[in-house]
């Protein structure tokens, strides 16, 4: 077995037990073989020798993906992925090694909370993304789309007739059918289109890239649930710099995958956790992001997002740092 389907035979088989045991034999990789992590590391006077346990990885800021490569390891024909950003801001990058490790941890964490993706149409509604290159999220819901082998499943760009037309034919065949959408233009399909959706499932990924005035999250669910009589919006949180996403069925509480977790950290101190991990109380803060299939970049990312997580590892995202760029991928929810 080489190294590659090693890590992802570890990562993708891991449960609550073993995760903190992975997460540490992974950071001592990243130590010896991702440069950039290595001085992050030294800088913080760090070393594997006095990493005992989660809560003493240091968290690389996911602004190093915009100013440095961050990689594990040697990368020999990458992927490049890029973040959308704005029209003048300085795009993320992130060279990801073995695209397997991807498209196994964007499937596997699919089916974990939708089941198989053969039984669904997925159809992704993103023309922001689709106008530009080296999109994480095209790929993956482009990757999707082929898993589901359905004749109606593709993307759509400013087509909302056909797209109207397209749902009346599968609501109509009671076809289990995966909506994802950019925020704008859903809202842009609410504002043309008002018919009920009982066999859709809506996703969206946040944003608005300039096309609409910045809602919260709770007034654009609003607005699409009355538009497609839906009892509820579900949301994915992922972004360019990570290799999962974590997923909400409703009222913008996420839920990771068994290789990722979500930790909060104090604002105003960045390199402490608020906690261990675990417990019973609510945090509240600027969130960390453990990503164990990120294991040719860096699994350990600290995030410019605020937000809440609760004891059984869900969280909520509340907003933006201040100082940081508008991302694609979440919505400007304070």
């Amino acid at each position: 077995m080489d190294k590659d389907c090693e890590w992802g035979h570890k990562i993708f088989s891991v449960d609550s037990d073993g995760f903190e045991s992975l997460a540490l034999e992974i950071f001592r990789f990243q130590y010896a073989e991702n440069p950039v992590y290595n001085a992050w590391c030294k800088a913080l006077h760090t070393t594997p020798g006095n990493v005992r346990s989660v809560a003493n990885i240091p968290f690389l800021p996911i602004s190093f993906f915009k100013t440095h490569t961050v990689q594990s390891g040697v990368v020999e024909k990458p992927v490049l992925f890029e973040s959308s950003g704005t029209t003048r801001a300085v795009t993320s990058r992130h060279l990801v090694n073995d695209i397997s490790l991807y498209e196994k941890s964007f499937t596997t964490a699919f089916e974990n909370f939708y089941g198989p993706v053969k039984d669904y149409c997925i159809i992704g509604l993103l023309p922001a993304y689709l106008e530009r290159a080296n999109s994480s999220l095209v790929y993956m819901v482009d990757k999707l789309v082929q898993q589901s082998n359905h004749p109606e499943s593709g993307f759509y760009l400013n087509e909302y007739e056909k797209l109207y037309n397209t749902l009346l034919y599968l609501e109509g065949k009671k076809q289990k059918t995966l909506l994802i959408g950019v925020t704008f233009a859903l809202l842009d399909f609410a504002d043309a289109y008002n018919f009920p959706l009982r066999y859709t499932i809506m996703m969206e990924t946040g944003g608005m890239k300039g096309r609409r005035k910045e809602m919260i999250r709770d007034e654009v669910h609003d607005q699409l649930k009355k538009s497609f009589s839906l009892q509820s919006i579900y949301s994915e949180y992922g972004m360019t710099e990570l290799l999962s996403q974590a997923y909400s069925k409703g009222d913008g509480l996420f839920n990771c995958p068994p290789w990722m977790k979500v930790l909060a950290r104090e604002e105003d101190d960045p390199l402490h956790l608020q906690s261990e991990p675990g417990g019973n109380a609510v945090k509240r803060g600027a969130l960390n992001v453990i990503d164990l299939a990120n294991v040719h970049s860096c699994s350990f990312v600290a995030t410019d997002d605020i937000g809440k997580v609760f004891p059984d590892g869900s969280f909520e995202v509340q907003g933006r740092m201040d100082n940081s760029d508008i991302r694609g991928c979440n919505l400007l929810i304070l």
